[in-house]
This record gives C-alpha cells, structure tokens and sequence, in this order.
C-alpha cells in the first residue's frame, strides 16, 4: 500500500457553507475554562496584522526622507526608531499569538479526544461489525491532527491574511489609486493562478511518490516470498511485474516534468512580468511628479504583502475545507447511540448473579446482514453450576449466542433470562462483571504479564494475580521468565507461544471470579500437549460456574452435563454424551465418529 506523504494530505475536503458552519462551530463546545484565551489570541492577532501593516508605511517615509525635495516630517534616525519599535511589538504579539492559540487547541482537542475516545469504546458490537477499525482509527488520528492544524495555525493565518489584504489594498488606494487599479487587475489574478497550478503540480509529484510506493511494495512481497518465486520458477513474471512498474514511474515521472517546466515559465513571465509592469507604471508616476519613491517603495512592499496573502489564503481555505469535513466525521461518531455503560468509575460487582440462564425462544438477526436470520427459536435452559457445551457445523450460529449471551447484541424476538430476570433488566457494566470469556484468540494487550492478568480485576494484588497463575497452570512458567510477571508479552503477545497467552487468559478469568464462563474453543488451535495442561486449568476453573464450552475437538466436553447442538440456527438436538451418541443419523453421533475416524 502507497505510503502518504502526510498524514492528513488525502483528507477529503468538505463545502463550506451555513450548515457545515454551524456542524463545525460544536467544536467550540469543548473549549470549556480556556475560551477565554482564544479571545486574547485574537486580539494580539488583529495587533499583529497592524503593526506588520505599519511596516511598509514607515518604509517608505524612510526612503524619503533621503530625498532633499520630499518634505518629511520624522527624521531617518526616529523613523528608524519607529521601525525598531513596531518590529519589537509585531514579536511580542507574535509570541503571545501563538502561545495563546496552542494552548487554547491543546486543551480543546484533549478535551475532544477523550469525549470522542469515551463514546466509542461505549458503542455496541454492531457499530465496529460495520465500520472498518483503520476508518476508525483515521477519524482519531488523521482527522484531529487537522483539526489540531487548524485550530493551532490555518484559521489563525487566515484571519491574519484576510485582515492583511483588505488593510493592504487600503494603504495601496490611499497611496495611488491609477497604480492600484493597475495591481488588483494583473497581481491578485496571476498570485490566485500560482497557487492553483502549483496544487496540481504537488498532486502530480505524489502520484508519481505512490507509484515508486508500489513498486516498493512488489520488492518487499518478492523478497519476503522468494522461496516461492524459486519453487514456483517466477523469477521472469516477477521480473516483468516490476519493470511495468518502473515504466509507469518513468511516464509519470517525466509529464511532472513537464509540468514542472510549465510552471516554472509561468512564474518567469507571468508573475515577474507582473512586478515589472507594477514597477514600470510606478516609476511612470514618479518622474510625472505623482509619487515620490519612498511612496514607490510603499506601494512595492503592500503589493508584495497583498498578493503573498491572496495566494496564501487560497491554500488556507482549501485547509479549512478540510477541517470542517474532518470535524464532521469526528462528530459522526459523537452522534451515534451508546450503550448505557458507567467509564467515570471502577464498578466493582455488587449484585452476584447466581448463573441460571434461560434462552427463550430467541430468534436473532444481525443489522448489517438482515436478509439471514442467524438464530431461529432457540431455547436452551442452564442451572447454576452446569456446563453447557455448544456444537455445531461452522456458520450455524453458535458465536452468535455467545454474543447474544455477553449482550453484545439483544434479540429481536424472544427473552434471555438471568435468574429468572430479563438480562435486559440489569446495568450492562454489572451483567458483564458477572462474566468472563476466555476465547480462541487470545488478545493481550502490549504490556507485562502482571498486567494482562489483572485486566480481569484491575485492582488485584500482586498476592492475586499469582494465585490467579498457579489455578490456571501458568505460574511454573512465568516465574521461569527473568523478570518473570514483569515480562513484556510484545504485541498481542508474540513473544508467548500459543498456549501460554491461553493459560493468561485463563489467569484473567480466574482473577475475576465470574459466575457464568464462557470458553469458546479455548483449546482448538493448541498442540496436543498444550492442550492438556490448558484443558486442566480449564477444569478447575469451570467448577461450581455456570460455563458455555463452544467446542469443535468433540473430545473436550464429553463430560459435559448438558451438549446442546445448533445447525442452521437452530437446536436439532440436547442432551448428554451417552443421549446423543445413541441418535440414529444424529448430527452429533455423525461429527463425532467422524472425529474419531480422522484421529
């Protein structure tokens, strides 16, 4: 994949108009005690714009003031005083300028961030099943960097332009009026074209970046794959891959080139050939006695500050552009329903759930794809303490209840009962500490291992979390580690084999004590051995809980008190071991002589 040269430099840009005004206007929202400094930000703003609009005035007086026939009133030396005054001030401002609207941006995004951070991790299962985390992930980074930009600098400089120009084209009127109408008419146009080619020109130079990107990208796939390619005897393929790509490279290489040399002749005779007729029709009104050449000199530097900032704020406003839309999409998020969910506050579990559930006729559907219905009257009934086993041909919805279980989702007909109570009766935050799920793929998050554990009680001792280790077969070999519950588990947690980050995960759900335990295929991608000593843990920790075991290997809940089989979304059978293995044509009795006839 092309690399961007910018993080935010392929932003989609937004129209700017009332409504997408006032959307980014809620911005301001979270500016809360420190509104104030973006006020004072603009007051030294304004004063920065005037003294830098005082320099060329006082310029030119100075020029003047070498001229025996120009009557001045200040001298060289207090002119040049005045400069050395206004220089001093413009830096002062400048500084509380900027100081001012950083730190007001600072506090506003942090502000933001943690609002926007707090909401999406409150966001149900269905939102992140139908947006892309790497969109996601964008909108947090991308598009608050520009919105940081923004705030921080572009609408700053763009006030500050805006404020240069009308101020400048009024020196420049009150300066001469025939040279005026000659400037406005040839150099705001040419400024407004020099920014426009020159977008095209950088648009031109990127393309041309992501194009060498992907032949990068077919470099590193061939050398990470070269035994492959040898074995498949594609050198000549991949050879001929790569030179398309270099032809593609030089193509587009050399029309930038071109253009290039385009735009370097149209600053060589379009905006130079500007100046220069601005300076000829200025000296024309000087030796007709029209203007003197400290005014000359004036009118040339206002010009210059005129048409700088007409073709600086024409980048600045395709900047705001691009802010607005990112605030937008940062808002979209705002915008969405959370799920009722207390993150101002550890909640600990106050109300224990004893772990009866009941399935009542659930029937369920997921929103992103309604055309299939996933689950369809099921009905299953767990006393306290049971284990529960959940089989099934892949697709035929046992995860789904599972989901369904966690309230990841709710059904859209039918009850889920806790202890004879709709699970949609309890505080979400206290049905889930009541639960735990030790999954297939283990995620670990990228710190120690004390760490990981602790995720399941964030408040455990060290005393814990070690006793947690020793019940889930994990503490021999954390403590064979050098730095033993202090080791670093690297991201996702590489640096521990699979059945190691299975027993972690173990360790965490002993660590929280749950009454109801979900195990969905906890040890279906383990090694035999490995599988061994997590099925051991496995059983010491289901004791006395009401566990959902999802299973594939049929061997690991033979001794479960109740299998409940699922095809098509449906429950075809129910029952134990023995009950079910008696089924003629049962599905069950097929999967697992068939099991046994591969093993």
């Amino acid at each position: 994949m092309a690399r961007k040269a910018k993080e935010t430099d392929d932003l989609p840009k937004a129209k700017i108009n009332k409504t997408t005004l006032k959307n980014a206007m809620r911005i301001f929202e979270y500016t809360g005690k420190h509104r104030w400094k973006l006020y004072v930000g603009l007051v030294f703003l304004l004063l920065t714009s005037a003294t830098a609009l005082g320099f060329p005035k006082l310029m030119g007086m100075l020029v003047d003031t070498a001229d025996p026939k120009k009557i001045v009133a200040l001298t060289a030396n207090e002119i040049g005083l005045f400069l050395l005054v206004v220089l001093v001030l413009q830096s002062v401002f400048s500084f509380f300028r900027v100081y001012l609207f950083v730190n007001y941006t600072e506090n506003t995004l942090a502000n933001l961030r943690q609002s926007v951070y707090s909401h999406l991790i409150k966001l149900p299962m269905s939102y992140f099943a139908q947006n892309r985390v790497g969109d996601l992930n964008s909108r947090m980074s991308s598009d608050l960097i520009q919105i940081q930009d923004t705030l921080t600098t572009t609408i700053a400089e763009f006030l500050r332009q805006f404020v240069i120009i009308l101020g400048g084209i009024g020196f420049l009127a009150y300066t001469s009026p025939h040279l005026t109408v000659l400037m406005l008419s040839i150099v705001p146009v040419v400024a407004v074209a020099a920014v426009f080619f020159g977008r095209f020109i950088r648009k031109t130079s990127r393309k041309v970046q992501e194009k060498i990107a992907e032949s990068n990208t077919i470099i590193e796939e061939t050398l990470q794959g070269i035994a492959s390619v040898k074995a498949f005897a594609n050198e000549f393929f991949e050879n001929r891959r790569y030179r398309k790509s270099t032809e593609i490279i030089v193509e587009n290489a050399i029309l930038g080139g071109k253009y290039r040399g385009g735009f370097a002749s149209f600053i060589i005779f379009c905006l130079f050939g500007a100046i220069v007729s601005v300076v000829w029709y200025g000296v024309v009104l000087a030796t007709r006695g029209e203007l003197s050449i400290g005014e000359l000199m004036q009118f040339l530097l206002y010009s210059i500050f005129v048409g700088a900032s007409i073709g600086g704020i024409a980048e600045l406003y395709a900047q705001l552009q691009k802010a607005v839309g990112a605030v937008e999409r940062v808002f979209e998020i705002l915008e969405e329903t959370p799920e009722l969910i207390e993150i101002n506050e550890q909640r600990l579990v106050e109300n224990r759930i004893k772990g009866n559930v009941v399935f009542q006729d659930v029937a369920f559907t997921y929103p992103s794809r309604k055309e299939i219905q996933v689950l369809k009257g099921v009905n299953v009934v767990a006393e306290k303490g049971e284990t529960i086993a959940i089989v099934g041909p892949s697709g035929s919805g046992k995860s789904t209840f599972v989901a369904l279980l966690l309230r990841f989702y709710d059904p859209e007909s039918g009850k889920i009962l806790i202890d004879g109570k709709d699970a949609r009766d309890f505080p979400l935050t206290d049905l889930r500490n009541n639960m735990a799920i030790v999954p297939q793929d283990v995620l670990l998050f990228g710190g120690s291992i004390k760490e990981n554990i602790a995720y399941g009680k964030p408040s455990a001792t060290i005393e814990e979390i070690a006793e947690a280790a020793r019940k889930a077969n994990a503490y021999d070999f954390i403590e064979s580690f050098p730095e033993k519950f202090e080791t670093l588990v690297g991201e996702r947690g590489i640096k521990l084999s699979g059945g190691q980050r299975q027993r972690i995960a173990i360790a965490r759900a002993v660590l929280k004590d749950p009454s109801i335990l979900i195990l969905d295929e906890a040890t279906s991608s383990l090694d035999s051995e490995s599988e061994r000593v997590v099925q051991e843990a496995l059983d010491k920790l289901m004791v006395g809980r009401t566990s959902f075991v999802i299973a594939h290997r049929l061997s690991t809940i033979r001794k479960a008190d109740k299998i409940i089989v699922i095809d098509k979304g449906t429950v075809t059978e129910s029952g134990s071991h023995d009950e079910l293995m008696k089924i003629e044509n049962g599905l069950y009795r097929s999967l697992s002589k068939m099991q046994t006839e591969n093993f």
